[in-house]
């Protein structure tokens, strides 16, 4: 089993989100079901299908939140000299001098537009463990590109 890594705030979230499946939708679609075979013929019913299939999704988002939140571990965020997972920190893009402040999470709190990166993404494994003021290069499908750490905050 593979450990992932969450915040804090990403895991009473995600917490909640099973909670809410489990005592809420969960018996809404049951409820749903129940009515849909109350009105006879179940093959051309398509509220009962409909309901079947979302009782379905529901069931596989609960296994996936409950395998998530037994396997996770939540990561402290702290400061250190090193990169590591929860660590907030700016690089430089050597190419053409861009910068972006990053945050190394676990895959489930991945977002890009708010520069959270995966720890298990190309750049995410090659800061692991780096300082202020290395350089690392990462292969990309478009070839090499270089970063510089500038600051771990």
């Amino acid at each position: 089993m593979n450990t992932d890594y969450l915040t804090k705030g990403k895991h009473d979230e995600l917490e909640k989100e099973l909670a809410e499946l489990k005592l809420g939708r969960r018996k809404e679609v049951a409820e749903r079901l129940e009515f849909a075979k109350s009105l006879g013929d179940l093959s051309e019913n398509a509220e009962y299908h409909a309901a079947r299939e979302e009782q379905a999704e529901i069931e596989d988002r609960i296994n996936q939140l409950e395998l998530l939140l037994k396997t996770s571990e939540i990561v402290n965020v702290h400061h250190s000299s090193v990169v590591e997972i929860g660590s907030t920190l700016t690089v430089e893009k050597l190419t053409d001098n861009s910068r972006m402040k990053l945050t190394l999470v676990g895959s489930e709190e991945t977002d890009v537009h708010a520069g959270k990166i995966s720890s298990s993404s190309p750049l995410g494994r090659a800061l692991i463990g780096k300082k202020r003021g290395e350089t690392i290069v990462v292969d990309t499908p478009r070839g090499e590109v270089a970063y510089k750490i500038i600051s771990l905050d």
